[in-house]
């Protein structure tokens, strides 16, 4: 993130990528580091799609009363021509008074602004999806470090397990753990702190389900229930568990990094599928789709006992399985 600090706060910036919570963070970042050169800088955010250039014109003219002003525009790659054509004009000639902060998801579409933006010299700042497992535990090392803590790989690898991929709330647990213990986290750490809501997520029961393990996936059903776990996560982590099965079977031997870009999968979750593959059938994965489809029609059209409906479902998909299904 160079270029975006408080001693000289950039005229152009351009947030790149589809990372939500590592582009929002880079946006306040650079609002910040306006505010640390003007205090009373007038913040002013817009979404890209309803933003006219009429707005912005107004906004990124000389000011009668002077002070910094800071346009955030979220979402650039909805913009219209139209609008484009007013940033990309301003660009080439920016007041120094004034931040242009521009997020943009980084792809084809609206590519004219981001690409005008760089021809322009603004400060770019990536925010790539992370899409792997090892980007995901180096996310959550870095993280317990900015807030100054230590963090190994197996006890990052651990959290992952616990916590699932979602950046944000990666970040969260890190928040927690640190403020709930001395700083070192460690792989007992984390499994302590943890302990048993891995065992009542939606995807544990459909791993259960999914290998035709039925005492294993109705137990942690069962569980996951009584604890107050909504039935929707759960229908949707077992139909997302046998379509990635599917997939992966559907694709056929082959190295998970090798296979990731032609599915547009992590390689983790595709290792996870391979090994869950085995024993299925293409007759059976196809009742299991059936039974897991059904299963959410039910689930979220209102079934008088969803809870029912989601123990067919887990019975009908290890038995497919099996073997059993026909």
């Amino acid at each position: 993130m160079s270029g975006v600090t408080a001693a000289n706060p950039p005229a152009l910036t351009l947030v790149l990528g589809d990372e939500e919570l590592l582009s929002a963070r880079a946006i306040a970042a650079a609002v910040q580091a306006a505010r640390a050169v003007d205090p009373g800088a007038d913040v002013r955010e817009y979404e890209g799609g309803a933003l006219v250039p009429g707005e912005v014109a107004e906004m990124l003219s000389p000011s009668l009363f002077g002070g910094r002003r800071v346009l955030v525009l979220r979402s650039g790659q909805d913009a219209r021509k139209d609008m484009i054509t007013t940033l990309l004009a301003y660009a080439k000639d920016p007041d120094p008074e004034v931040n242009l902060i521009v997020g943009h998801l980084g792809g084809a579409k609206g590519k004219a602004l981001a690409d005008g933006l760089k021809s322009a010299g603004a400060t770019v700042v990536a925010v790539p999806k992370m899409k792997g497992a090892r980007e995901r535990v180096a996310f959550v090392r870095d993280e317990i470090r900015r807030l100054g803590g230590s963090c190994g790989e197996d006890a990052a690898t651990v959290l992952l397990d616990a916590v699932g991929n979602d950046l944000r709330e990666l970040a969260a647990a890190c928040s927690q753990l640190m403020a709930d213990t001395d700083g070192r986290i460690t792989a007992e750490t984390v499994a302590r702190y943890y302990k048993g809501r891995a065992e009542v997520s939606g995807f544990t029961v459909a791993d259960a389900a999914i290998v035709g393990d039925v005492p294993g996936a109705l137990e942690a059903l069962r569980w996951a229930l009584h604890v107050g776990v909504d039935p929707v996560p759960i229908a949707d982590a077992l139909a997302d568990g046998v379509r990635t099965v599917a997939r992966v079977a559907g694709a056929g031997r082959g190295n998970a990094y090798q296979l990731a870009s032609s599915l547009g999968m992590p390689a983790w979750k595709i290792e996870r599928a391979q090994k869950q593959s085995r024993g299925w059938s293409p007759e059976g994965l196809v009742d299991a789709m059936r039974a897991a489809a059904d299963c959410n029609a039910a689930v979220k059209g209102g079934a008088e006992d969803r809870g029912y409906a989601l123990e067919r479902a887990v019975v009908a998909v290890a038995t497919a399985r099996r073997g059993g299904g026909r």
